[in-house]
């Protein structure tokens, strides 16, 4: 099997909009940057609802699948011995390409698209929401204030923000887009 060594992922022009009409974020979470907010959702999963560019570095031989989707590959390369690439043609395989040599093989593709499904979107809010919700103080706090008869105890573990995708619950309806 061959294996990717290298991925190196252009940022796209744009994110996917998000509907303004009807609003389905509160002020605090439309406040928040939403690149933020889509670039923590596709480090998550391996679709891409916005087109760039992406190449990887491949060491074959092998059957080999690019690892995000949609891709539509542009070039295929090999390193030659004069070294530099050159452009190659590889066989299909049932899953991908079939790499007939070691390489390392070098595909460019344009990778994204397609329509924005209502459970991403649904993820993107609760994302969002959860973010505005947490937003204060930054990193892990333990905090007790007494007044009088009354205490009030708040506590904020430091991974609260890299756990964000499965407590506010867009982890669940992302998971079908989940990287394998």
């Amino acid at each position: 099997m061959s294996t990717t060594i290298k991925q190196t992922e252009a940022a796209p022009a744009s994110y996917p909009a998000i509907p303004s009409s009807p609003a389905i974020l509160s002020a605090a979470a439309a406040a928040l940057d939403p690149a933020m907010i889509w670039q923590r959702i596709e480090s998550y999963v391996a679709h891409r609802w916005t087109e760039r560019e992406v190449t990887w570095i491949v060491e074959g031989p092998g059957e080999w699948n690019p690892p995000l989707t949609p891709a539509t590959i542009t070039t295929i390369e090999i390193w030659s011995r004069a070294g530099e690439w050159e452009a190659v043609e590889v066989p299909a395989a049932p899953l991908g390409y079939w790499l007939p040599g070691s390489g390392p093989y070098r595909f460019t593709a344009d990778v994204g698209g397609g329509d924005l499904p209502a459970n991403v979107l649904e993820a993107f809010r609760r994302l969002a929401e959860y973010m505005a919700a947490r937003a204060g103080k930054q990193g892990a706090y333990r905090e007790s204030v007494q007044a009088g008869s009354v205490s009030v105890q708040t506590s904020r573990s430091a991974s609260w923000m890299a756990e964000a995708l499965q407590n506010s619950g867009a982890a669940d309806l992302l998971r079908q887009y989940r990287r394998a």
